[in-house]
């Protein structure tokens, strides 16, 4: 079956030539965009939809979330706000309630979750472990995000938990912890920050999980000045998240690792994206962080909601794109690209091509997947124009109508 989508005021397509089309259709066959162009020349398509002066924009890619836990952290969130600086230990409470909490109930929660994303625009997304933190309790949790997210990250690197030795702890995560995720995840990913995992013990984890055939990812620079940046550049990692308080050096090293990319063709050596967590920034009232200064910098950059239960539970990629524009001073088009094409290139389906044949997500481009996000307004400027304001009229995921 083939779905010809017409009558759109704007096409944002985020694709490699970075158009804004004006009076645009879209033609979806199954799972793939299969023609965009003006609707005048739009050709037949077995079922039409008028988007009624509608804008349309690629589905949000949520790079960076933590979908899988239980319990509630509502106390921990009201002592931040009366002025408590967050130190990252409420990572325990969460690991708690998730370990007690059954696996039907945790693929509930998870499923419910990935459903409200979906419902906001969000077509395409990571999440994490890091809510087990013993090999049982995250083998599972990985198990279950298989079946819930489209990439998943091991994290049993996120927190010591009490009582625990550092070290023979790194040692677990390195070796049998890592063993028990490895059939259910494709990224791995270390919470390198003051409180967590030092840099020695950061690089312990990602070597390992590197020969053991993972891509990686570094939570860095979060609460402060850190080596998460510069262990992410070292290490060739495919994102640097949080990425709060950068020096000169940080944003040098990490437009650095995009030298060899041809950002106008899609092509040659992918480097290490920034990936800007906005919400995140205001939950726990640290400094937004400098995307304006890092894309100006040559810098590719993501934004991504960061949903989990303590610093960022909420799913709305709108949201993070308004804060972007409002508040870290990115156009509207810079805004969207880093919540979509930013987010397809951290988790490398930019273009599909290590995806084994999984279609590239991200853009809006013929022969990519059929990811698409309408608003019900009559262009993508009204995200910022409009902040909080339920905009998603409709989503295509895969080719198929979700909303």
């Amino acid at each position: 079956m083939s779905t010809l989508i017409t009558n759109i005021a704007e096409l944002m397509t985020q694709d490699l030539e970075h158009r804004v089309l004006k009076d645009a259709a879209v033609v979806i066959e199954g799972e793939r965009i299969a023609w965009i162009g003006r609707a005048a020349d739009a050709p037949a398509a077995d079922d039409a939809v008028d988007a009624g002066g509608r804008a349309v924009l690629p589905g949000w890619v949520d790079s960076h979330t933590h979908l899988l836990f239980a319990g509630d952290r509502t106390a921990e969130f009201e002592a931040r706000m009366a002025g408590e600086q967050y130190a990252a230990g409420g990572i325990a409470v969460t690991m708690n309630a998730t370990r007690a909490t059954s696996d039907f109930d945790l693929t509930r929660l998870a499923l419910g979750r990935v459903a409200e994303a979906v419902s906001q625009g969000t077509t395409y997304l990571e999440t994490k472990t890091g809510y087990g933190l013993d090999v049982e309790h995250e083998a599972r949790s990985a198990r279950i995000a298989s079946t819930a997210a489209d990439q998943v990250t091991y994290l049993g690197a996120h927190l010591v938990p009490a009582g625990q030795d550092p070290e023979a702890y790194t040692d677990l995560v390195c070796g049998p912890m890592l063993a028990a995720v490895r059939p259910f995840v494709q990224w791995a990913d270390v919470f390198c920050e003051e409180g967590a995992f030092t840099a020695e013990q950061s690089r312990r984890v990602l070597l390992a999980c590197r020969d053991a055939g993972l891509g990686l990812r570094v939570h860095g620079n979060q609460l402060g000045e850190g080596p998460g940046v510069q262990l992410a550049v070292e290490l060739g990692a495919a994102s640097v998240d949080h990425v709060n308080y950068l020096s000169a050096g940080d944003v040098e090293a990490l437009a650095g690792t995009w030298s060899g990319w041809d950002a106008a063709r899609g092509t040659g050596e992918r480097g290490t994206v920034a990936t800007c967590l906005p919400a995140c920034d205001l939950s726990t009232r640290q400094p937004l962080a400098p995307a304006r200064a890092l894309l100006d910098a040559g810098v590719q950059v993501a934004l991504a909601s960061n949903c989990n239960p303590g610093t960022s539970y909420t799913s709305s990629m709108a949201f993070c794109v308004s804060t972007a524009v409002l508040q870290m001073h990115l156009s509207v088009h810079e805004a969207v690209r880093a919540a979509t094409y930013g987010g397809a290139l951290a988790l490398h389906r930019e273009a599909g091509r290590d995806a084994d044949g999984e279609r590239a997500v991200g853009s809006i481009a013929v022969g990519h997947r059929a990811d698409l996000h309408m608003l019900n307004a009559p262009s993508a400027t009204h995200l910022a124009y409009r902040p909080g304001m339920p905009l998603t009229y409709a989503v295509w995921r895969a080719g198929v109508r979700e909303r």
